[in-house]
């Protein structure tokens, strides 16, 4: 799986860390539905985060299709609003 963190470039993923990824789309859900921005911004970072841990970074020069498109780091709560779907950030695993 490809994914896009906006203003950072692309990532490759194993599809095996999509329930790690959802655990954590889970918690940041919980934070924008309760309007905790500490929250907020911790478990945004920390998917950021484990994206990057557990993928392989594409080179800049290429521009695959991306299977999934996450906010950059600094993105506010209405920002992510804007980009969820019924199953978060993620897709349902």
């Amino acid at each position: 799986m490809i994914v896009r963190i906006m203003g950072e470039g692309q990532v490759e993923l194993d599809d095996s860390h999509l329930a790690e990824l959802d655990k954590l789309d889970d918690e940041l859900q919980a934070e924008l539905d309760g309007g905790d921005e500490p929250g907020f911004r911790r478990t945004l970072l920390a998917l950021l985060d484990a994206v990057h841990r557990l993928g392989a970074p594409l080179p800049d020069a290429a521009l695959e299709p991306s299977d999934l498109i996450l906010p950059e780091r600094e993105a506010t709560i209405e920002e992510v609003r804007a980009l969820l779907t019924e199953d978060g950030l993620i897709p349902g695993v």
